[in-house]
C-alpha cells in the first residue's frame, strides 16, 4: 500500500470512539503524574499498565504511548513554575524556564513549552513514518546472529550512554539478565531457577519488577524525603493573554525548535539514548550556536525552545526502534514492548507487515494525542500546579494502593503483589547505593529473546562462537558494542594514571 492508504488505514484505526476516549485518557493521566517531581512515565506507565488487559491491544497501546508523552509534557510544567522537575529530561527546561517565571512571564514560557512540543513531537512523527517501514523491510534480511547482535548493542548503549557509572550500569544489567533466566527452558522444558517455588514456573511477572523498581521504590524514596513547605506558593494565576509572545520572540523561537527537534529526532531512535540525553545535547547546541550565550540560564527564550523540542521528538522516534526492530530504545520503551508481548503482539520487522492497521493507527493517535495536549493543557496549568500541591502523606500512599491492586490484578495472586514490594525495597537500595536500576530492565526484557536468539545461531553453527563474526552485519555491531565499553575503560585507567603521576 502507498502512504495515504496506510494513512487512510490509521485514520480509520485512530478514530474510533474507544482509541480517542483512551487517547485523551493516557495523555491526560501521563501529564498529571508527569507533573509530580520525581515521578515520570516509567512510574506511570508500569502502573497503568495491568489496567489494559482487558481492552483491544492497539486501544491499549495507543493509551499507555499516550501517557508516555502526555508525561514529557507534565514535567515540564512544575519545572518551569516550581524549578521542580517532574522528569529528568525536563529539568533542562528549568534552567531558563524558572528565571522566566521569576522574572513574571511564567506564561510566555508555559506558552512555549507547548508549541515547541508540538513541532518537535509532529517532525519526529514524520521520521517515524518514512524510516520505521525502511528499517522493517531491511530488518526482514536479518539471521539470529543479527538479532543477538543488535540485542547486545541496545543493552550496552544503555548502559554506557545513559550517564553515571558505566560499571554499576553493565552489573545492573547483569543482574535483569540472570533475572530473566528463571523459569522454564523454552527448548527442554526444564525449570530453572525457581527454588522450588510454583509461581515463578513462567518466570517473574514483568510489571511486578516495573512497578517495584521504580514504583514502590519512588514511593518510598520520597516518603523518606520531608516535604518543602510553600513550594507551591509562588504559583499564580496565569492569564492565557499573558502567554502570546511578541513578534521578535516568536521570530527567535524558529530556529531552536527546528534545531532541537532534529536533534531530539536522531536521539531518540539510537538504543540507549534517550530523551535526556538529546535535551542537554539541544540545550548545548543553541548556547554554543548563539551569539548571546550569556543569556542562557537567564530566562532566554532559546533555552525553554530548543529542549523541549528535543525531548518530545526523542520520545516519538524512540518507537523506531521498538516497532521495527523490537529493540527497546529506552527503559519505557521496554515496559510497552513487554505490554505488547503480553497482549499478543510480538514487535519486531514481522509487526509492520502483519499489523498495518496497529502501526499506522498508532502514528495517527500520536498526532491526536499531540492536538490534545496542546488544547488540553494550556487551559489547565492551573489545575497542574493545584495537583502537585497535594500533600505526600496522601498522595503516595494511594499511588501505593493501585500498586498494590494493579500488581494482583497480574494473576489474581498474592505472589505478585510480594514481588512487587521486595522489589520495591531492592530498588530503594538501590538508589540509595547509586546502582541505576532502568537496565535491570532492559537485561530482564532482552535476556530471554537473546538467550533464544544466541541458541539458535550456535545450533545452526554446530557450536562455533565464530559465527557471530562470519557476517558483516552482526560484526560491525559487535565492534561497536566492544568500542562503548573499551572507550570509557581507556578514559578511566588513564584518569588513574594521570593522578598517580600527580601525587608522584
Amino acid at each position: 500500500m502507498g502512504i495515504l492508504e496506510n494513512i487512510a488505514l490509521g485514520i480509520e484505526t485512530a478514530f474510533t470512539v474507544d482509541a480517542l476516549l483512551f487517547c485523551f485518557i493516557g495523555v491526560s493521566v501521563g501529564t498529571f503524574i508527569g507533573a509530580l517531581p520525581g515521578i515520570g512515565p516509567l512510574v506511570s506507565v508500569s502502573v497503568v499498565l495491568p489496567l489494559t488487559f482487558g481492552l483491544d491491544p492497539t486501544v491499549a497501546l495507543i493509551m499507555l504511548a499516550g501517557i508516555f508523552y502526555g508525561a514529557q509534557y507534565g514535567g515540564s510544567i512544575t519545572s518551569i513554575l516550581l524549578n521542580l522537575p517532574g522528569t529528568a529530561s525536563t529539568a533542562v527546561t528549568a534552567l531558563d524556564g524558572y528565571p522566566m517565571t521569576k522574572a513574571g512571564r511564567p506564561g510566555l514560557a508555559l506558552f512555549i513549552n507547548a508549541v515547541a512540543s508540538f513541532i518537535g513531537g509532529s517532525l519526529a512523527i514524520l521520521l517515524m513514518m518514512g524510516f520505521a517501514p525502511t528499517l522493517s523491510r531491511i530488518a526482514l534480511s536479518f539471521h539470529s546472529t543479527e538479532y543477538f547482535a543488535v540485542m547486545v548493542l541496545g543493552l550496552i548503549a544503555a548502559s554506557t550512554l545513559s550517564g553515571g557509572s558505566t560499571l554499576k550500569s553493565l552489573v545492573m544489567v547483569t543482574f535483569g539478565l540472570i533475572l530473566g533466566l528463571a523459569g522454564m527452558d523454552l527448548n527442554s522444558g526444564a525449570m530453572r531457577y525457581t527454588f522450588g517455588i510454583m509461581e515463578l514456573t513462567d518466570g517473574v511477572s514483568l510489571i511486578a519488577v516495573a512497578m517495584g523498581l521504580f514504583g514502590v521504590a519512588e514511593i518510598i524514596n520520597k516518603m523518606s524525603v520531608p516535604a518543602v513547605p510553600g513550594a507551591t506558593d509562588r504559583v499564580r494565576h496565569i492569564p492565557l493573554r499573558s502567554m502570546l509572545p511578541s513578534r521578535k520572540e516568536l521570530s527567535a523561537l524558529w530556529a531552536p525548535i527546528l534545531r532541537g527537534s532534529a536533534i531530539g529526532g536522531l536521539i531518540g531512535a539510537l538504543p540507549g539514548a534517550g530523551p535526556s540525553i538529546a535535551s542537554f545535547m539541544a540545550y548545548a547546541c543553541e548556547k554554543r550556536v548563539s551569539a548571546t550565550p550569556e543569556r542562557f540560564g537567564k530566562g532566554a527564550v532559546e533555552g525553554v525552545a530548543a529542549p523541549e523540542a528535543a525531548n518530545n521528538a526523542s520520545v516519538q522516534s524512540a518507537f523506531i526502534p521498538t516497532l521495527s526492530l523490537g529493540i527497546p530504545g529506552d527503559v519505557v520503551m521496554a515496559v510497552l514492548l513487554g505490554a505488547m508481548m503480553m497482549h499478543g503482539v510480538v514487535p519486531g520487522p514481522q509487526f509492520i507487515p502483519n499489523e498495518p492497521a496497529m502501526f499506522w493507527g498508532l502514528i495517527v493517535s500520536f498526532w491526536i494525542g499531540n492536538v490534545m495536549l496542546l488544547i488540553l493543557n494550556l487551559p489547565l496549568i492551573g489545575i497542574w500546579t493545584r495537583i502537585v500541591a497535594i500533600p505526600s502523606r496522601v498522595l503516595m500512599p494511594t499511588i501505593m494502593f493501585f500498586i498494590c491492586m494493579g500488581s494482583y490484578s497480574i494473576a489474581n495472586n498474592v505472589f505478585d503483589v510480594y514481588v512487587t514490594l521486595i522489589f520495591g525495597v531492592i530498588g530503594y537500595l538501590f538508589m540509595v547505593f547509586r546502582f541505576p536500576p532502568a537496565p535491570v530492565l532492559l537485561g530482564f526484557i532482552l535476556g530471554p529473546l537473546m538467550e533464544e536468539n544466541l541458541r539458535r545461531s550456535l545450533v545452526v553453527a554446530r557450536g562455533d562462537p565464530l559465527v557471530f563474526l562470519d557476517r558483516p552485519i552482526s560484526l560491525a555491531l559487535l565492534s561497536i558494542s566492544a568500542l562503548l565499553i573499551l572507550v570509557p575503560l581507556i578514559k578511566s585507567i588513564r584518569n588513574i594514571l594521570a593522578g598517580s603521576r600527580r601525587s608522584a
